[in-house]
């Protein structure tokens, strides 16, 4: 017989965790580790670092599951006897437990939470960026509300990736497994005992997707896992990634957040008030809700009146690239058996999601089918509301948002609100400006100021300016020596974080110990950390490199930037700036002055939004939807330098930080560019770097505090994630959830008939007539400022009773382009079998030349809002 040189099967391999064993007096230790509540409560983090400082901080990276994982048995048992910790451990648990046992505030409505990624703490990498932050601390905020809210997401297997740079600054991605056995998050289990599994049914086949539940305080976040033995390889991968593959695997994610997503929580028994699609990746979860109805025996229409109720769509962004398009051929793979559970037709549903439902050659649109099957849409600031009314204003035709330009003096929170909704009809897309969770970004040493100084109940009315005015009896010194004390465990992070991996990456060792000794804890610091996407203009500080080496070479007045950011693996020019910026730095005269921090996550974030003086951002005009990073530093004494754009429109207070003008002086973008990188270099060399350095006797700059203190007293109420939640349950959640019970009493009485209703206001629209107008005193279409403006209308209504208002639009024109100026009602003034005569009698109060036009619009009380039936025809 031969004798083979090697002869060895491949191994079957199968997981085997073996835990430590935790004494029953640490045993509390376990629960706690697997309750995110211990990353925004301080008890709770040095509680564990209590345990073994270096172990949990260093080799762990702040991961108290891994940190027990690695104890041995016999530690564990010395520390089970000692009197003092276990006390402690003790009386964080009670803290804890005392915490978790409030039962949900049921005077609210309860939420369904639907978003693609959340960032709740850096060792959980299930996040890329902001949308995923300001997820994870609406999380947070919600359990500290004590909201009824459950989320569903997905659990990555390699997340986002892990930045590095290489030696001549090129971004290096790379895609770094998860332990799922090492993370915060626990199995979601069956009557069995095994972990949950949802089949969802794909074209022609199943997907099955495991079930994990993170802990965040009283709120379960649900995750969707395919990587998974019953899966093929081809859709393994389904969650392997973040934001990663082609257009296909990005519609097989979507299509698994939304009808996974439903399907996991009808498997949970989970029904909610309220469905909230943070972003336009979980359409899909009203494609399910359709379906349920229709097969309650509801017809198509009955079913979106219930669906279109319960649902809102919060849009993130004006950016194309942050709106998904699918091929009809691609979109047909994946949705072509829903038409036929529905009831309608191929064409009707594929022109849910397209702007012009009759055009064969749109693709089908995320962010359009949402805005037409949900009630209520919102940006995510003011003025971003004001964009998203713009780029949404073509699904709903016949009505014109108007353009609004508002001074930015002292307005409050509630006088932005009233200006927004002047005009309500025009446009039902609303705002609810972006806040962050105090507790997650303020430093402890901020905690503490706030805590002596600060009203007991803060936390339970952190929107209370009253009491954020506390801060101006705080002495300044206390203030500069907190700001310096958080500046210093900044460069500090910075050097123990980043030296190793220089030294790696770097070659010179005496280059990077050089670079490292150079940071300056004197200096005025400078921080820029975002997205490197190109409208967020990083490039601008680098437009005139001889002056910015003027700047950060004064030896009396040192200046230094620092610089984090990743780009997507996809965006060549987003990491064209980064090398750039990178190769910027290691030029002699900007060496140690100008930093680039690779790896740009949640730990990091920390401690750039309180270490550093001045948070600089400089996005293009209108492309910053909110922007919350600005509002971190804020609430930890760090004085803004921004654009007016986002939630820094709204936010800007004289004497509490720096504005570059939202005033566009040039349409061509590099002059425009130029313009604002000269604004920033004159404001810091003539106002910024003097006010910093203008020092007392005592070290310390008296007006650089009173700026500080007029940013965190006039500004920080308005922005924290509490305010945020608040305005959601105003402004939607509430009234929806109101609306949504009477439309589906006594069997959906109410929604029938409003189906019922507009079928018939649709079936006669056409042929409704106008029979006369007429304008009493038309001389020749002159009219004199002042004079009064009379005219009458007559229509046959075609036996729809009072279902029909008119109004006259009046538009102005400037720079080519039709602006609102006025809506003025028409009342009816007689009736006879089915002829209405309208009448307007309105004072001309504007001077100039204008358009006037009349407008027809149906008309019911149990609408919510016009668009929800956007049946619009004009005439002269």
């Amino acid at each position: 017989m031969k004798v083979k040189v090697s002869n060895a099967n491949q191994p079957n391999w199968e997981v085997f965790n073996v835990q430590s064993h935790i004494p029953a007096e640490l045993r509390q230790l376990d629960e706690l580790a697997h309750n995110l509540w211990w990353t925004w409560n301080p008890e709770g983090i040095e509680l564990f670092r209590s345990i073994d400082h270096d172990l949990f901080d260093h080799k762990c990276d702040q991961n108290p599951i891994d940190m027990l994982q690695r104890m041995s048995y016999d530690r564990l048992t010395e520390l089970s006897k000692d009197k003092e910790l276990v006390d402690r451990v003790n009386k964080v648990y009670k803290n804890f437990r005392k915490y978790m046992d409030v039962k949900p505030n049921e005077k609210r409505p309860s939420v369904a939470y639907f978003c693609m990624e959340y960032g709740l703490f850096h060792i959980l990498k299930i996040y890329s960026g902001g949308l995923g932050v300001l997820a994870g601390d609406y999380l947070k905020e919600a359990s500290d509300s004590n909201v009824d809210l459950c989320a569903v997401g997905f659990l990555y297997r390699y997340g986002y990736f892990t930045q590095n740079l290489s030696m001549d600054g090129q971004q290096i991605a790379n895609y770094e497994a998860q332990e799922f056995d090492k993370l915060p998050i626990e199995r979601v289990l069956d009557e069995t005992g095994n972990q949950l599994v949802v089949d969802v049914p794909f074209p022609n086949y199943l997907v099955h997707a495991a079930i994990w539940k993170v802990n965040v305080g009283r709120i379960s976040l649900y995750l969707l896992d395919t990587d998974i033995p019953s899966n093929s390889e081809y859709d393994r991968n389904i969650t392997h990634a973040l934001y990663g593959g082609d257009w296909e695997n990005r519609i097989k994610q979507e299509y698994l957040l939304g009808i996974g997503g439903m399907l996991v929580l009808k498997k949970l028994g989970i029904k909610k008030d309220i469905y909230h699609c943070n972003e336009g990746h979980a359409a899909f979860c009203n494609v399910e809700r359709l379906v349920d109805y229709v097969g309650q025996g509801l017809s198509f229409g009955e079913a979106l009146e219930l669906v279109r109720a319960s649902s809102l769509y919060t849009v993130h962004t004006p950016v194309p690239a942050g709106h998904d398009y699918f091929d009809e051929a691609l979109f047909g793979k994946y949705m072509g058996g829903v038409p036929e559970k529905l009831g309608i037709t191929w064409d009707d549903f594929i022109g849910l999601g397209r702007t012009n439902p009759d055009d064969h050659g749109e693709r089908f649109c995320m962010s359009t089918f949402l805005c037409n099957t949900c009630q209520e849409v919102n940006g995510v600031s003011w003025l971003h509301g004001r964009v998203s009314q713009q780029m949404f204003k073509n699904i709903w035709k016949g009505y014109m948002p108007e353009e609004e330009r508002v001074e930015h003096d002292l307005r409050t929170h509630d006088e932005w609100y009233n200006i927004y909704n002047s005009h309500p009809e025009e446009s039902h897309v609303g705002y609810v400006t972006n806040g962050v969770h105090y507790p997650t970004w303020s430093a402890k040493e901020w905690k503490s100021v706030y805590n002596r100084y600060f009203d007991k109940n803060f936390l339970e009315d952190e929107s209370n300016e009253k009491i954020w005015e506390k801060i101006y009896e705080v002495p300044d010194e206390e203030i500069w020596k907190t700001r310096l004390a958080l500046k210093n465990k900044l460069i500090k992070y910075i050097r123990e974080r980043f030296r190793e991996n220089w030294l790696k990456n770097h070659g010179d060792p005496s280059r990077v110990v050089s670079l490292l000794d150079k940071i300056n804890p004197n200096a005025l610091l400078i921080g820029f950390a975002r997205r490197f996407a190109t409208y967020k203009r990083a490039h601008l500080l680098f437009s005139d490199l001889d002056r910015l080496a003027k700047i950060v070479n004064n030896p009396d007045y040192p200046v230094q930037f620092i610089f984090a950011g990743k780009a997507h693996p996809a965006d060549g020019a987003g990491q064209g700036l980064i090398k750039r910026i990178y190769e910027i730095s290691q030029r002699p005269e900007f060496i140690g002055k100008i930093l680039f921090l690779d790896n740009y996550d949640m730990h990091l974030a920390r401690r750039l939004v309180s270490g550093v003086d001045i948070w600089m951002n400089t996005p293009t005009r209108p492309l910053e939807a909110s922007g919350t990073s600005g509002e971190k530093a804020l609430m930890n004494g760090v004085i803004n330098l921004s654009v007016l754009d986002g939630w820094w429109y709204e936010g800007y207070r004289e004497g509490a930080g720096w504005a570059l003008t939202d005033r566009r002086t040039y349409e061509n973008q590099e002059y425009q560019d130029k313009l604002d990188a000269s604004t920033i270099y004159s404001l810091l060399e003539q106002e910024i770097i003097p006010l910093y350095y203008a020092r007392n006797r005592k070290g310390y700059s008296e007006n650089w505090v009173r700026t500080v203190k007029n940013s965190i007293a006039q500004i920080a109420p308005h922005y924290t994630m509490k305010r945020q939640l608040d305005d959601y349950y105003d402004r939607f959640y509430t009234p929806q959830a109101s609306r949504f019970k009477a439309l589906s009493a006594d069997n959906n009485k109410l929604a029938k008939e409003i189906v019922a209703w507009k079928e018939l206001v649709a079936e006669r629209w056409d042929s409704i007539q106008v029979v006369k107008k007429e304008a009493t005193n038309d001389n020749n279409g002159l009219h004199i400022n002042g004079e009064q403006f009379e005219s009458r209308v007559t229509i046959d209504a075609q036996g729809l009773d009072d279902a029909i208002g008119i109004e006259m639009v009046v538009v102005g024109t400037a720079e080519g382009q039709d602006h609102l100026l006025r809506v003025i009602p028409m009342n009816v003034v007689g009736h006879e079998g089915n002829l209405y005569t309208f009448e307007l009698k309105s004072e001309i109060d504007i001077a100039g030349s204008f358009k006037i036009a009349y407008r027809m619009f149906p008309k019911n009380s149990l609408l919510p809002h016009r668009q929800d039936f956007c049946y619009v025809r004009w005439f002269n």
